[in-house]
C-alpha cells in the first residue's frame, strides 16, 4: 500500500513537471510581454509617452539612473524570455502537441502570440536603435571630434570605411589613388575643418555628447570584461559545490572509489610513504630511547598509508569534479557570449579606441611584451608549467611527449600569426608604430 502511494506521488510530481515544461513557451512569452508593459508604463507615467532617457524630461541624474537601471532590467528579462520562448518552441514536437491536447492545456492562439510579439518589438525597437546609435555607431554626417582625433595617432580603418558611405548608409565606389591625392596638403583641409567645428555654436554640445558616449562605452566594456571573468568562475564553484560534487559523492563511495587516477599519483604516494618510513627509522636510530620493534614501525607506516590513501582519494574525486565543472563553465561562458552580441560590439569598439589611441612606443612595447611572454626564448618553461597544471587539475598524467610537441608547434604558430598581423594590418594602419617596434626589437 505504501509503495503504491509513493508511486502515485512520484507520478503526480512527474506529471506536474511535464505540464510545467509544456507551458514553457506560454510562460516565457507572458513574462516578456509583462516586462514590455512595465517599460510602456514608465514611459507613459514619467516621460509623456516618450522613450526612457529622453532629454526633454526634467528629471535629475539620480532619478534617471533609477529609470535606466529599471529599463535595463526589463530589457534583460525580455531578451532572456524570448530566447527561452524560441528554444522551447523548437523542442516542442508533434508528440508534445498531442500531449498538450490530452492534458487539457490550452494551445497558444497564433493571433495572440503575434500580437504580443509585435508589441514587444515595438517597445524594444527604439532602445535597440538608441543603443546602437549611442554606443557602436558614430554620426556620419557630422565632422569628427577634434579631441577624439587628437587621442589617435593614426586613423582607424572603420573611419575609412564610414567615409565611403553616403548619407543613406550605402557604400559608394571608392576612388583611386590619383583621386585621393589633392592639389593642397590634406592637413590644410583638416585645419579648416577643425576651425569650422570650433566656431560652430553647437560644438560644445557635440563634445559633451561624445564624452557621454565614450563614458557609457567604457562602463559597458569594463562591466562586460568583469562578467566574462566572474561568470565562468562562479559557475565552476557553484556547480562543483551543489551539482557535480553531490552527484560524484553519491555514485562513488569511500570504499569503492579509486585511490589513484594515474600512475604519477601512485608514484608520488609511494615516494611520500617511503620518505615517512625512512624518517621514522632515522629518528629511532639517533634517539637515545629503546629502539621500538618492527611491529610498532609497521603500525605507524600503516596509519600513514591509510592517511595518504584517503588524501589521494579526495584528490582523485576532486579531479573528476573539476572535469564536469569545467564543462559547465565553458557552456555558461558560451551561453553568455551568445546573449551579449551587443556588448561584444561595444567591447570591440572600446578596444579599438584604446589600442589605436596609444602612442607608437606604447604599441611597440605591448607587442614586444606579448610576443616575449608567449613566443619568446623563455616561453617554453611557462607553457610547460601551464600544461602540467592543467593535467593535475583534471587528474590526467602529464604526457611529456605531448607537452614537448605542443611547445615545439604552438608558439611557432602564434609567432607566425603575430608577424602576419603586424605585416598585414598594423603596417597599413600605423607604419610608424611598426618602425618603432623594429627599432626597439633590434
Amino acid at each position: 500500500m505504501n509503495n503504491s502511494g509513493l508511486g502515485h506521488k512520484i507520478y503526480s510530481y512527474l506529471l506536474a513537471t511535464y505540464k510545467w515544461y509544456l507551458r514553457t513557451p506560454e510562460r516565457s512569452l507572458d513574462e516578456a510581454y509583462n516586462a514590455a508593459l512595465e517599460i510602456q508604463k514608465l514611459e507613459n507615467e514619467y516621460f509623456n509617452g516618450n522613450k526612457i532617457g529622453s532629454d526633454l524630461t526634467p528629471h535629475s541624474s539620480s532619478v534617471m539612473d533609477y529609470f535606466e537601471s529599471n529599463l535595463k532590467k526589463q530589457l534583460r528579462i525580455i531578451r532572456m524570455r524570448l530566447t527561452e520562448f524560441r528554444a522551447s518552441r523548437f523542442f516542442v514536437n508533434e508528440s508534445n502537441q498531442k500531449s498538450i491536447k490530452k492534458l487539457g492545456i490550452e494551445h497558444l492562439n497564433p493571433s495572440i502570440v503575434l500580437e504580443k510579439l509585435r508589441f514587444i518589438d515595438e517597445v524594444t525597437a527604439k532602445y535597440t536603435i538608441s543603443d546602437e546609435d549611442i554606443i557602436t555607431r558614430e554620426p556620419i554626417d557630422k565632422a569628427p571630434d577634434p579631441q577624439i582625433e587628437a587621442l589617435a595617432v593614426e586613423p582607424k580603418q572603420s573611419n575609412i570605411i564610414k567615409r565611403n558611405l553616403n548619407n543613406n548608409g550605402r557604400r559608394i565606389q571608392s576612388k583611386g589613388k590619383t583621386d585621393t591625392t589633392g592639389v593642397l596638403p590634406r592637413s590644410i583641409f583638416n585645419t579648416i575643418n577643425r576651425l569650422q567645428i570650433e566656431l560652430d555654436p553647437k560644438s560644445e554640445q557635440d563634445v559633451v555628447q561624445n564624452f557621454r558616449k565614450a563614458q557609457r562605452r567604457t562602463i559597458i566594456s569594463v562591466r562586460f570584461l568583469l562578467l566574462l571573468i566572474i561568470v565562468p568562475i562562479l559557475t565552476h564553484q557553484l556547480s562543483k559545490a551543489f551539482i557535480v560534487g553531490p552527484i560524484v559523492n553519491h555514485f562513488k563511495s569511500s570504499e569503492e572509489a579509486a585511490i589513484f587516477l594515474n600512475y604519477e599519483m601512485e608514484e608520488q604516494a609511494l615516494l611520500e610513504l617511503q620518505r615517512f618510513e625512512e624518517k621514522i627509522k632515522f629518528q629511532n636510530l639517533i634517539s637515545s630511547n629503546i629502539t621500538p620493534s618492527e611491529k610498532n614501525i609497521e603500525i605507524q607506516v600503516r596509519e600513514k598509508a591509510l592517511e595518504i590513501a584517503e588524501e589521494y582519494r579526495l584528490i582523485s574525486a576532486n579531479a573528476i569534479k573539476n572535469v564536469f565543472a569545467d564543462i559547465l563553465s565553458v557552456i555558461a561562458f558560451i551561453w553568455f557570449l551568445l546573449l551579449s552580441k551587443k556588448e561584444i560590439a561595444v567591447l570591440k569598439d572600446f578596444l579599438d579606441h584604446v589600442v589605436y589611441g596609444l602612442s607608437d612606443s606604447a604599441k611597440a612595447f605591448i607587442i614586444i611584451l606579448f610576443t616575449d611572454i608567449f613566443v619568446g626564448f623563455h616561453s617554453p618553461h611557462g607553457w610547460e608549467v601551464i600544461l602540467e597544471g592543467i593535467s593535475r587539475h583534471w587528474g590526467l598524467p602529464a604526457n611529456h611527449d605531448f607537452i614537448f610537441l605542443f611547445i615545439a608547434t604552438f608558439p611557432v604558430i602564434l609567432d607566425t600569426i603575430f608577424k602576419y598581423w603586424i605585416f598585414r594590418y598594423l603596417n597599413r594602419i600605423s607604419p610608424s608604430a611598426v618602425a618603432t617596434y623594429r627599432n626597439m626589437n633590434e
